[in-house]
């Protein structure tokens, strides 16, 4: 009876526990205008007082309110966001978002899998459409993700997802978009953050891209063979990134690093490069541009790598990058990366304090990540033809302070935008708030 007793209480704790999570929205049925807007297109373009119309889930309309005529009435739903701001939905790329719940409980861990080179392994099926950090994300604009394995040599491949959907065929954007490949370290250092140990050579280095060079080799004639008797499904999965449809994410910071597995990429028959990490990239741009390697810069709420490097270097590298002409977009990964990824906005409102501009930075985040991650004809800018993935602030939303989301839409469904927190606010204000 006891253990009865003990399956009804977690039966009934887990109902709560979902019936807190906002519900997967219905498809758009009605078409909606937003006007007096200031639209912030993603492409550097802003439109101080702006139409933004959307039916059927794509964009149908993007004009200047001030010197169009547009028939309100043809829309089912309008929406005055006069004195507000409207934006691209923001993407997260390099996230590991609906892969890790609790990082401390190993079981609602599903981001790395046993072994060292597994291209095989699939971000696309391991996705939670049902994690609960996911609305919390959503709050602060973050609508889509680049969803990634992690671990190993080469990690595995990863697919890009509108934070939306009851499962991740509901949810997926693009599937299996590219492969990720951590390239080897040139120099190891001991110690830990606060107290980091002395710099030595990666002694093993020329080993790990001898064993590196043999699978690309195998792996691209594998590739030129159409048919073969048996499948080898890790060769399987590296066909796209020789055939030019899938992309080749290479993990790597510093500048020798990235300019030799640039070189060694290339040398295989990669067709399509992006560089994750990217750290000293801003001595090697002249490869970047050169090689037409774009960057997904990592965390900038950072410290500089070594003691000589400029206290703000990290917050800086977006804009040095955007002075080099090299294409770049800014990530979250690190520590707690799931949680931390509803800041990637504020990120971006760092770097404009340090030398980029405000729409070059909403640019690092909405189309500059789409056109990196190869999703750009469906969004990352409010332009007509694309998703109707946006949505409105009262305020800067790059700015901490002021960012405050009041609509949002993925693909013109209506998101809910409450979560736990905002729950637990609410809850709390009734009883202490004034």
């Amino acid at each position: 009876m006891k253990t009865l007793n003990y399956i009804t209480l977690f039966i009934f704790a887990t109902t709560i526990a979902v019936a807190q999570k906002p519900v997967p929205a219905p498809k758009q049925t009605k078409s909606v205008l937003i006007k007096n807007a200031t639209a912030h297109i993603g492409n550097g373009q802003v439109i101080q007082n702006s139409y933004i119309g959307f039916k059927d889930g794509k964009i149908t309309l993007v004009a200047d309110a001030t010197s169009s005529k547009i028939d309100v009435s043809k829309f089912d739903v309008t929406v005055d966001a006069m004195g507000k701001h409207v934006y691209p939905g923001f993407i997260a790329a390099n996230s590991t978002l609906g892969l890790v719940e609790i990082g401390a409980v190993r079981s609602t861990n599903d981001v790395q899998e046993v072994g060292k080179i597994i291209p095989n392994v699939r971000s696309l099926i391991a996705y939670n459409t049902d994690s609960k950090i996911i609305p919390t994300v959503r709050t602060n604009g973050v609508l889509t993700a680049q969803v990634c394995p992690r671990g190993g040599r080469i990690s595995g491949t990863s697919s890009i997802f509108s934070l939306d959907g009851w499962n991740w065929e509901d949810a997926v954007l693009k599937k299996d978009d590219g492969v990720h490949l951590s390239w080897p370290a040139m120099v190891t250092r001991g110690g830990w953050w606060a107290e980091p140990g002395p710099v030595e050579k990666n002694k093993n280095y020329d080993n790990e891209v001898s064993d590196l060079k043999k699978f690309f080799t195998d792996a691209k004639a594998y590739s030129e063979n159409e048919k073969v008797d048996e499948k080898n499904l890790r060769m399987e999965a590296m066909r796209g990134i020789f055939s030019g449809t899938q992309i080749l994410y290479i993990r790597a910071n510093g500048m020798k690093e990235i300019s030799e597995s640039i070189f060694f990429a290339k040398k295989m028959g990669v067709k399509k490069i992006v560089i994750i990490g990217g750290r000293d990239a801003w001595m090697v741009t002249d490869i970047l541009k050169e090689s037409n390697v774009s960057v997904i810069i990592n965390r900038i709420h950072d410290l500089p790598d070594r003691p000589e490097d400029d206290y703000d270097l990290v917050f800086k590298l977006p804009a040095m990058l955007q002075k080099a002409g090299v294409l770049f977009c800014l990530d979250n990964s690190g520590d707690m990366e799931q949680i931390h990824t509803r800041n990637l906005p504020f990120m971006a409102g760092t770097a404009v304090g340090f030398g980029l501009s405000k729409e070059d930075a909403v640019a690092s985040i909405t189309l500059n990540a789409a056109k990196i991650l190869g999703v750009d004809a469906q969004c990352g800018s409010l332009e007509q033809g694309k998703d109707a993935t946006l949505f409105i602030s009262v305020g800067d939303a790059l700015d901490v302070i002021s960012n405050n989301v009041t609509h949002a839409f993925i693909q013109g469904k209506t998101i809910d935008l409450q979560n736990e927190q905002t729950e637990m606010y609410n809850r709390y204000m009734k009883k202490y708030g004034k």
